[in-house]
């Protein structure tokens, strides 16, 4: 018995790995998440079953628990199972915690690491994460904090690092983390850039500043991009949404 824990990358098709793709095409179920684009479910083979295990606002507390009863009844009824994650399975997917659970019950796993949405996200917009004269690396959090955890986010120290910070999980908190990153002494002019459906048709790239992030609404999924990198766009072409435009939007709503 076997689970591949599968990355179905950012969300456009093309970014899956031949792996991925390999295994969609003779997989006899597919758990997937929510966000998954249907797409990419569609590559998987006729016969599969598809099982929904997306976790929702407002969804039990035990989801996460129930989505290792669906792959552990799952293995024990078919060879091919694809759990199918967005992004990759160990970026804030909560693989590891599946991949315990599977081996804690005798089953074997194998992970097949997808395109995060950390990276591809500002890549699709043009920002580079890391770039000479503006970012020697770049820092990955969520802003989607578990909140029984022992330890949290430092944002003091985040705000000091000098690196690129990438928030994943973060649309719905952008305002507070923006407030958090300016109490820690962040600058008020830093470069904010909000990925939202990175790499789909629907993709919009909002840029503003920190001190400006809260008056804007971003729409979940959406990659925060915080720092000089922000206010690149080292590709260009991709549609784009300015302060100066969301204030002529308004303007005309009024």
């Amino acid at each position: 018995m076997t689970v591949h824990l599968v990355g179905a990358g950012p969300g456009d098709p093309e970014l899956l790995t031949l792996r991925a793709l390999r295994l969609l095409e003779t997989a006899d179920v597919v758990v997937h998440d929510r966000l998954v684009d249907p797409r990419i479910l569609d590559l998987a083979a006729p016969w599969a079953e598809r099982i929904d295990v997306g976790k929702r606002p407002g969804g039990p507390t035990d989801a996460q628990a129930r989505i290792h009863a669906v792959l552990l009844e799952a293995a024990r009824r078919h060879d091919v199972v694809v759990r199918l994650k967005g992004g990759d399975p160990f970026v804030f997917g909560r693989g590891g915690e599946e991949a315990e659970a599977l081996r804690a019950a005798g089953v074997d796993v194998e992970v097949v690491p997808g395109i995060t949405s950390a990276i591809a996200g500002p890549a699709a917009a043009g920002i580079p994460v890391t770039m000479r004269g503006h970012a020697s690396g770049f820092t990955v959090v969520t802003g989607h904090e578990d909140p029984a955890a022992s330890r949290h986010l430092d944002w003091d120290a985040l705000a000091r690092l000098g690196t690129t910070l990438v928030v994943l999980m973060g649309a719905s908190r952008a305002g507070a983390i923006a407030e958090r990153l300016l109490d820690a002494g962040m600058a008020p002019d830093t470069p904010v850039a909000a990925v939202q459906s990175a790499t789909t048709d629907a993709q919009r790239t909002l840029r503003t500043t920190l001190a400006a992030l809260d008056d804007h609404p971003v729409d979940a999924p959406a990659v925060l991009v915080i720092g000089t990198v922000a206010g690149l766009d080292v590709v260009d072409g991709h549609p784009r949404i300015h302060d100066d435009e969301l204030e002529r939007l308004a303007a005309d709503l009024t």
